[in-house]
């Protein structure tokens, strides 16, 4: 089996009585046990546990590459955004270390869109949140009523607006602009 390559803190609990379980406090990984589980068992089992879990988390990430990027745009857009007669439009996507100020930006004439990179770190729902909004942008290019409407058909919309708000108030820092 292989290794867990993060560090992570153990947490016993009395309150835990057979089952294990992972949670990110302040980014590190804190596996809780319960108080019962022998140093010797803790060895043995909680490195798998962690490797297994940081395998699940890897897979529920955005993709890393541009191209990939660029396909699960027009899958969203296809999903989401299509009605009869509308096509998917032209459509670029990148990630952009450059943006800073907002989670993502489009341009509307050349169908290029950029995402922050802070966006790869995160589930990909959230990802795929803002990607949904900046196509939007391809429709409707203004944050009108119809706009939200499109964009609420994603169904992690709410969600995802939460966590990265919530996410940005843990790091301290002050809203982002889509």
């Amino acid at each position: 089996m292989a290794m867990a390559t993060e560090e992570y803190v153990v947490r016993r609990s009395a309150r835990r009585r057979t089952t294990m379980g992972i949670t990110r406090e302040a980014g590190m990984l804190v596996v809780l046990v319960p108080e019962r589980l022998t140093r010797a068992q803790e060895r043995e089992l909680v490195p798998g546990f962690v490797s297994r879990y940081l395998e699940r988390e890897a897979s529920r990430r955005p993709p890393a590459a541009d191209a990939e990027l660029t396909v699960r745009g027009r899958r969203l857009f296809a999903r989401y955004l299509a009605e009869p007669g509308r096509e998917v439009p032209r459509l670029q996507v990148s990630w952009s270390s450059r943006q800073r100020q907002r989670w993502g930006s489009c341009t509307i004439a050349t169908g290029e869109i950029r995402l922050s990179d802070r966006l790869r770190s995160m589930p990909d729902w959230v990802a795929d949140y803002v990607l949904v909004h900046e196509l939007t942008h391809l429709i409707e290019t203004d944050h009108t009523t119809r706009f939200h409407e499109l964009v609420a058909r994603y169904p992690q919309a709410e969600r995802a607006k939460g966590f990265l708000e919530g996410w940005l108030s843990a790091q301290g820092l002050q809203p982002m602009e889509y």
